[in-house]
């Protein structure tokens, strides 16, 4: 039996990925958090057990990937499988590199889901056909950095919350994030993306696929 743990700010998909599971019968959510602190405190119970987590990398508060380092550190040989937002070739890479053992879209998931549990169980990594390509690519040493991958993991974040045209103070209460925050890093985006304002943003973003 599969031991599964959740790890997402809202009950309708903590439900939903439950009702999945439970129709598997090799597969068992064993416990559940609506956020990162409660996750970080669950996993330090002296009972605590579980062989997979499922995180979602986009819940208020700290930047996922930094979540997913914590998670990492007290358990380290956990393995983890994000469900984001945003498309694989967007944030999988860096997901990975900070120690997940596989990525998910959301979109994806219900079709995904299952196979990438018992695939990370048995082989400990799950790497879609498009991904396992994106990672080979991403080794070769002649491949030369675009500006939003020089982007911080929270920078990257926000940056795809501004060229989609979201505004600042929706950003910093989604994010918990002071105004005065998210527009330091904002004006540290358009200074490594070298663009002026939010509409050579977004053209700099739909330029390289990053957005629709």
């Amino acid at each position: 039996m599969i031991k599964v743990f959740i790890v997402d700010d809202h009950e309708i998909i903590r439900e939903g990925l439950k009702k999945i599971l439970k129709e598997e019968s090799d597969l068992i959510v064993v416990g559940e958090a609506q956020d990162g602190v409660e996750a970080l405190e669950k996993i330090q119970i002296p009972d605590f057990e579980c062989d997979i987590m499922l995180l979602d990398m986009n819940m208020p508060g700290r930047s996922g990937i930094d979540l997913l380092s914590d998670l990492k550190i007290i358990k380290p040989q956990l393995p983890i499988l994000v469900l984001s937002i945003h498309p694989e070739d967007k944030f999988a890479l860096r997901t990975l590199k900070a120690g997940a053992s596989g990525y998910l879209c959301k979109d994806t998931a219900l079709d995904e889901l299952v196979v990438a549990i018992r695939k990370i169980h048995t082989k400990g990594r799950y790497l879609s056909p498009t991904l396992a390509e994106q990672l080979a690519f991403d080794i070769m040493p002649e491949k030369d950095a675009l500006p939003h991958e020089q982007l911080s993991n929270r920078e990257l974040e926000i940056m795809f919350m501004l060229a989609s045209g979201k505004k600042v103070k929706d950003i910093a209460a989604e994010l918990t994030l002071s105004i005065s925050t998210v527009f330091t890093y904002r004006v540290r985006i358009f200074e490594k993306l070298k663009v002026k304002n939010n509409v050579e943003l977004t053209h700099y973003a739909m330029t390289n696929k990053l957005i629709e």
